[in-house]
């Protein structure tokens, strides 16, 4: 594929929040190639539960005019500026849900450029200067070099592709809690996100045991390598009670049974929000956390070095997320997909834009 001809990029973008599955080809300028960014030509783009989200309003009013969506993008590398060095033009690369931060802030300068308080994000976000930012349902998309990942060869484009959101989005609070051969982690939600947390978590030699509403979902559970699966009728938690180093929470629901799972973590341990629902979460009590001096947390995206050894992993352990495909013109099924709850587990669009 060639650079963007006129600096003019095409997409699949959304209009109206409230005709979120109307999306339109349309033509729009990309923001300029500065120094340290890189032109990608995509290749294919993973659909993410926040592409729902945003596109519908549902986390708030748009920062651009209209928003081409997606931000788990695989493409080769076609232009760079002159001060980008750890790719070249040809290269395979990938984007996830972060394309520029500031740099200069402490958190820039330590491996936690994905907690800058000005980060520019995947999509619907605008560069320092107002410059808008699109996504990756498109033809090319623009990156700062720090957010511009290597794909090894080992990793097709189409199983990468959702790594770079839904795998990190996971793979960083499990390296951050320090899973490693041993540890016994609980994901709570076996979806996009769930069944990323199950196969990285396996992938680094934890036990992993899915928490979910209903045994629907426990025969793909203990596919993935998972190795119990709990349905959370009441009452579940007694046979579980200390059990788990970390507990991924992966739905995005407001109903879980929050009180319940929190005893079922060890002494000083950590539940951690990496779903989001919109209408946020309620039904927690301080005194479930107090008995064992647990905490709750969340987790935001991940950092380069994180992605780039969660992409060595995907390589080295032969990871393999369960996709569908789909031409990126099918984008409002895949997103209609994600809001009911049919998908299993990942959508990938592949580009038919040229």
């Amino acid at each position: 594929m060639a650079a963007p001809t006129n600096n003019m990029a095409r997409g699949y973008a959304v209009t109206d929040p409230k005709n979120y599955l109307d999306f339109q080809v349309k033509e729009y300028e990309l923001e300029p190639l500065a120094d340290d960014r890189i032109t990608v030509a995509v290749e294919c783009c993973g659909v993410c539960g926040s592409d729902h989200h945003t596109i519908s309003g549902g986390w708030g009013p748009w920062e651009t005019k209209f928003v081409v969506t997606g931000h788990e993008v695989v493409g080769k590398v076609v232009e760079i500026g002159k001060d980008v060095t750890s790719v070249k033009v040809g290269d395979r690369v990938g984007v996830g849900a972060q394309v520029g931060s500031c740099g200069d802030c402490k958190w820039c300068k330590n491996d936690n450029e994905n907690y800058c308080p000005t980060p520019v994000h995947g999509y619907n976000t605008l560069w320092p200067g107002g410059a808008e930012h699109q996504g990756g349902y498109s033809t090319h998309i623009r990156a700062q070099e720090l957010f511009v990942f290597p794909i090894p060869d080992a990793v097709p484009s189409v199983e990468a592709a959702s790594m770079l959101c839904g795998g990190l989005t996971v793979f960083s609070p499990l390296v951050r809690n320090g899973v490693k051969k041993g540890s016994k982690v609980g994901v709570v939600g076996l979806g996009g996100l769930g069944h990323y947390a199950v196969l990285f978590g396996v992938a680094l030699g934890a036990e992993v045991t899915v928490f979910s509403r209903s045994d629907a979902k426990k025969a793909d559970a203990l596919k993935m390598g998972a190795k119990a699966f709990v349905a959370t009728d009441p009452g579940f938690e007694k046979g579980h009670f200390r059990e788990f180093d970390v507990i991924i929470c992966c739905a995005s629901s407001s109903s879980l049974p929050i009180d319940e799972l929190l005893t079922c973590l060890d002494v000083g341990c950590k539940f951690v929000f990496v779903g989001m629902p919109e209408e946020g979460i309620k039904n927690i009590t301080s005194q479930s956390m107090a008995g064992s001096g647990v905490a709750l947390g969340s987790s935001h995206i991940g950092c380069r070095t994180e992605a780039l050894r969660m992409l060595e992993i995907a390589a080295e352990q032969k990871v393999k997320p369960w996709i569908e495909l789909m031409p990126m013109k099918d984008a409002a099924k895949a997103i209609q997909a994600v809001e009911d709850g049919s998908v299993r587990y990942r959508t990938i669009l592949t580009q038919d834009l040229v």
